[in-house]
């Protein structure tokens, strides 16, 4: 499906959306429930213009559904707001989704995982393919220069990641997946940590943000205002077909109610509609939960770190004088 064509449908999702809507529930694809602590919270809306002009963003995940469900509404609206970005993708993602065996479950989520980078609007997808469920068995220190090497190739600014100080996460992809990228972006600055790749052309340089997100409770500090940009979310997270958190659910619960002779006026009156509207009101009804809870539409919790404050520049803007 083209974006014209997913937009074009607005008229009849707005109407269908006229009727109750379920509860929204922290609850997700994957069964689990979330729980955060929230300290000194920062909204962040949708800003005008192209603040960020110039900027790049890694969305950074293990298997191909982890950004699409946590944090695309977030890498929408800073490539909305002037970034540009990539999406690099951990594992081979070879034990999650359907297929006849290893080889095409892998193709089959790495072309869903391409249209996902297209639909958000990124310029590169990239695939490291460390083994599913496997990555503890690999040489931390190995992803990381992987990892500093695209950082500094590509430049980026901003990283958006699980979050390496999350609670209970229990899957090694996703947890060596967080470690690996916080030491990288905390050492691509620095000019002695792998003075070869200055050989060919590289420079330090610092990853400034961070967006860390988790499946259970972590520190929230930020929390971002998708409401904007959650049509496009639950688009992009169709893309994921293979191992996506909703597929073609909606359009089988719509039949299924239409055998028994009933509708679901929430779903539509044809197949696209009822997919995309369960995608958005039950697969993504946590980012509806966490947006009520802040006064908002839909919303993304993250572990915010920003650059420092300097005490010097703030004390020379306000005591320096004239020669």
């Amino acid at each position: 499906m083209h974006r014209r064509q997913f937009f074009g449908t607005t008229a009849a999702i707005a109407q269908a959306a006229q009727t109750p809507l379920p509860p929204a529930s922290e609850k997700v694809a994957s069964g689990a429930g979330e729980v955060s602590y929230n300290v000194n919270v920062i909204v962040e809306r949708k800003r005008s213009g192209k603040p960020h002009k110039g900027k790049m963003l890694a969305a950074i995940q293990p298997h191909c559904d982890d950004i699409p469900i946590f944090a695309t509404g977030t890498v929408l609206k800073l490539i909305d707001e002037g970034y540009e970005g990539i999406l690099i993708t951990m594992s081979d993602d070879s034990m999650a989704g359907d297929g006849s065996g290893y080889g095409e479950v892998v193709w089959k989520n790495e072309k869903d995982t391409r249209e996902v980078a297209r639909r958000m609007g990124l310029k590169e997808a990239i695939f490291l393919n460390y083994s599913n469920h496997n990555m503890d068995a690999w040489p931390i220190i190995e992803i990381r220069a992987r990892l500093v090497f695209l950082f500094r190739y590509f430049k980026v600014d901003t990283v958006l990641v699980y979050d390496p100080s999350g609670l209970y996460e229990r899957n090694p992809d996703h947890y060596v997946t967080a470690q690996a990228v916080e030491w990288a972006a905390g050492i691509c600055a620095m000019k002695w940590d792998y003075p070869e790749h200055f050989l060919a052309g590289l420079k330090p340089h610092a990853v400034q943000e961070r967006y860390y997100f988790a499946r259970g409770p972590q520190l929230v500090n930020r929390v971002v205002d998708i409401s904007d940009y959650v049509d496009q979310k639950a688009w992009v997270n169709m893309a994921n077909v293979t191992q996506g958190p909703a597929g073609d659910t909606g359009a089988r619960l719509r039949r299924r109610l239409a055998a028994q002779g009933k509708r679901l006026p929430l779903l539509g009156n044809d197949d696209d509609t009822a997919n995309r509207q369960y995608t958005k009101y039950f697969a993504l009804s946590r980012d509806r939960a966490r947006g009520q809870a802040h006064g908002l539409g839909w919303a993304e919790y993250f572990h915010y770190i920003g650059p420092e404050p300097s005490d010097v520049d703030e004390y020379v803007a306000k005591n320096a004088v004239s020669l």
